[in-house]
């Protein structure tokens, strides 16, 4: 959108995008959808009727993860030919595809960053789920199929390794921007719905 509004061309096309929302909104919703149910689900508070549904949890991890790939994302477009030395009649096709490799895998990252909120450690019981890193198997396959087969179609051309590491790199290091951002603190709601929390710990245990 920016470097629409920028330059009046954007680097995405249509087919690309539609791909784009289908990690997020279909494949990315089917494998967190299917995770199983960890143990610290029963120890959470019950939550308010009137909460929101987006908290401000998710708001923040939205708005760091959103700011670094429109940084990442915006150098790419507008000093990605100077920064990744291309030349000739297909640099434009390259940096395309560039940019939009690693915006899909900027998007797989991030399901994995999903899986927690708020805790670090996000690989903890992934591999206990099939659904999930079939998803991500079957997402990244299709990537490589896209972008090195479906060119005509999907308005790529093939990568050389040096840009496939770096696209994958790109995406990955969102998993450290998340880190970063699960260290802000943020004021949790401390509304219940008329519940008081649930006893834990020795204390429970003695009482009972």
């Amino acid at each position: 959108f920016v470097s629409a509004c920028i330059t009046g061309s954007a680097p995405l096309t249509a087919v690309q995008l539609l791909w784009v929302n289908m990690i997020m909104d279909t494949l990315g919703a089917l494998a967190l959808a299917t995770e199983p149910p960890n143990e610290g689900l029963m120890k959470r508070p019950p939550i308010a009727r009137t909460a929101s549904f987006i908290t401000k949890t998710m708001w923040r991890n939205i708005a760091g993860q959103s700011v670094y790939q429109l940084i990442v994302l915006g150098i790419l477009n507008f000093a990605g030919k100077s920064l990744l030395k291309l030349d000739g009649p297909d640099s434009t096709a390259v940096l395309n595809t560039v940019i939009f490799n690693s915006f899909v895998f900027c998007q797989v990252f991030n399901e994995i960053n999903s899986r927690e909120i708020e805790k670090i450690n996000v690989f903890k019981g992934m591999f206990n789920s099939w659904v999930f890193t079939g998803v991500m198997t079957v997402t990244v396959v299709f990537q490589v199929i896209i972008v090195e087969f479906l060119g005509a179609f999907a308005s790529t051309v093939p990568l050389s390794c040096q840009h496939w590491l770096l696209s994958i790199l790109i995406g990955s290091l969102s998993m450290i921007v998340a880190v970063f951002l699960k260290c802000i603190p943020v004021e949790s709601c401390r509304h219940h719905d008329g519940y008081e929390l649930l006893p834990s710990g020795p204390s429970s245990s003695i009482s009972a």
